[in-house]
């Protein structure tokens, strides 16, 4: 993956989150939902929040790229087997198939059904323990799925 392509990705949960959870957005009812408050956040270790926040954006960024891009299961055919007649036929099919499904909106696909089916059922496992309402649940599940079509996009 380049670079470039992983951050770009990486970064897209804070862009997101700037608009999703604005005041004139979702931030209103989710701060009700959650209890926070404007002097609660003020408390907080923004470096610290920021930090981790961008680095398990990065990890969800490096995780849409295996669900995404569909040729990383050639290499992992070949693992290990360095013949030259392996290497050619990885080569050629690469050649062949290489750009194949390789658009935003396919990347988007798959970074929505990531986004239902992986952090929505997450989210609303710990949120029924957390006793959160579905409003919450609602509102951070929402917020993932966007998040991960977008960066499914990118990375596509």
């Amino acid at each position: 993956m380049k670079p470039a392509i992983l951050l770009a990705s990486t970064i897209i949960p804070m862009i997101v989150g700037a608009i999703w959870y604005n005041e004139k957005t979702f931030g209103t009812i989710w701060m009700q939902e959650t209890g926070m408050t404007r002097e609660k956040a003020k408390e907080a270790n923004m470096l610290k929040t920021f930090g981790l926040a961008i680095l398990f954006s990065l990890f969800v960024s490096m995780t849409l790229y295996q669900i995404v891009i569909h040729q990383g299961a050639l290499y992992s055919l070949v693992l290990g087997d360095n013949s030259e007649s392996t290497q050619q036929w990885l080569k050629d099919a690469m050649a062949r198939y290489g750009n194949n499904y390789r658009t935003f909106q396919h990347g988007m696909a798959h970074g929505l059904f990531t986004g239902m089916f992986v952090a929505l059922p997450i989210i609303g496992m710990n949120s029924q323990f957390e006793m959160k309402s579905w409003k919450y649940i609602l509102i951070t599940a929402g917020y993932w799925i966007v998040s991960m079509m977008l960066m499914g996009g990118i990375i596509c």
